[in-house]
């Protein structure tokens, strides 16, 4: 599983990245983080706020921080 925390590196994003760490580390999954932060990689996904987050390609969530909790049910 390939998850990618997209966003420029602000404290939003720094904040959601560590929400993912902490959520693939409670459900012990084997999953590839990945940050996002140029803004011509970021377009290509379609995204217009950030943070945003992807899994496997597919954008979950954006323009909020997700707690672990709620990153945990997308990827369950």
């Amino acid at each position: 599983m390939k998850i990618q925390v997209l966003g420029t590196g602000c404290p939003k994003c720094k904040q959601l990245t560590a929400n993912v760490e902490a959520a693939v580390a409670e459900l012990g999954i084997d999953a590839q983080i990945e940050k996002v932060t140029a803004i011509a990689q970021i377009m290509k996904f379609g995204v217009m706020l950030t943070p945003a987050l992807a899994v496997d390609g597919q954008v979950k969530s954006e323009g909020k921080v997700l707690s672990a909790e709620q990153i945990k049910a997308l990827l369950g």
